[in-house]
């Protein structure tokens, strides 16, 4: 597509690029898109991450990724550790010498490493809101972002359109290789439930923000209905005491049918057991994004937070919402209380029906 920027970047000048995206995993995971878009207009660069150490796991065997720089959160416990490992961090850095490097969150790192690495280009959001001249001045390249909601992952690839690179619908889907390891895992523990050739759904009733979760009762109930249906569920967590402890909350009331791999995978081995079923139900997550990223059909439960810029991309999808005046409010729980009414008010009706009908829609 021919672009009408006066001030493009000429990719033929460009030979190593530095994505910058210190966040969680789920946001790490969408920002697959940018380095496929990249690899795929100009096969000849090599495209690198800087990311936290916590999250490297997402970008695990992307093919389209160079070198995953991390930053490890456990460093700014001691101040001498810190200093030392951001010192070697930036040397590796500088020595890869970027033509271009993109910021995709409001940390100032990804300012002041556009300052001191010095590339041909570098774009970032402006975060008018956060950010001021400093943030601006910093980068050659720097863009708006639209006041309705958009998704994440069309505001992580604006960055490639204000520099007059534009995406492919071929370039859009997310990306999670599974590694052959986590693959045979599930293939065994699914024949051990003789699950290798029936269809069945997973769930993954928690967040690591447990203000998105909906209710115990709530999920016990969806947990009876698919039984009442000989449809066989696998519920999954991550590996935290509470989210386990949940899980166990759900199976106090409703253990039927139901087998529990709550805190035993890991993220590889999660999306290879989601990549088999027939559908996912869950919050708004990372495990909902990995559901995607897989192409399995998602049932999704939003609440406080926005569902057209975090919902199951580019997969078929049932967004369950309720109608509350004030979400999505961002905030944590209701008076910043822990709990959402606008989810507490989803009936288990309501996402049983959701996850047959989408199940009918989607089935070959």
């Amino acid at each position: 597509m021919e672009s009408y920027l006066k001030d493009k970047a000429d990719f033929s000048q460009i030979q190593r690029v530095l994505v910058i995206k210190l966040q969680h995993l789920g946001d790490v995971l969408l920002t697959s898109p940018v380095f496929s878009t990249l690899k795929q207009q100009h096969p000849h660069l090599e495209i690198d991450a800087l990311i936290y150490a916590d999250t490297a796991m997402m970008l695990e065997g992307n093919p389209n990724v160079a070198t995953v720089f991390t930053i490890d959160r456990a460093w700014k416990k001691s101040t001498r550790v810190k200093l030392s490992q951001e010192w070697q961090l930036f040397q590796k850095l500088k020595d890869r010498d970027y033509q271009l490097i993109i910021g995709l969150t409001d940390r100032m790192r990804a300012a002041w490493l556009a300052r001191l690495l010095r590339p041909f280009y570098s774009v970032a959001p402006k975060h008018p809101q956060k950010r001021g001249k400093f943030w601006r001045n910093s980068f050659s390249h720097v863009y708006s972002q639209p006041q309705l909601p958009r998704h994440t992952v069309e505001l992580h690839l604006d960055a490639l359109r204000r520099l007059g690179l534009y995406p492919k619908p071929e370039d859009k889907p997310l990306l999670m290789p599974i590694s052959p390891v986590a693959k045979q895992k599930i293939k065994t523990l699914l024949a051990a439930e003789n699950l290798d050739s029936k269809p069945y759904v997973v769930i993954h009733p928690t967040s690591r923000w447990m203000f998105k979760s909906w209710n115990v009762a709530g999920f016990a109930g969806v947990l009876k209905m698919l039984a009442d249906r000989n449809i066989p569920v696998v519920v999954v967590s991550g590996p935290d005491e509470a989210e386990r402890n949940y899980v166990q909350k759900i199976l106090q009331i409703q253990a039927h049918a139901v087998i529990d791999l709550s805190g035993q995978l890991s993220l590889q081995e999660l999306a290879a057991l989601i990549a088999q079923s027939h559908c996912f139900i869950g919050l708004d997550s990372v495990a909902m994004h990995i559901a995607a990223a897989v192409n399995t059909p998602c049932v999704a439960l939003f609440g406080p937070s926005g569902d057209l810029s975090w919902h199951p991309w580019q997969v078929p999808h049932r967004i369950l919402t309720s109608p509350f005046s004030c979400r999505p409010c961002g905030l944590d729980g209701c008076g910043n209380g822990k709990i959402s009414d606008c989810l507490q008010a989803i009936r288990a009706e309501e996402v049983t029906e959701a996850a047959l009908s989408l199940i009918e829609e989607t089935k070959a």
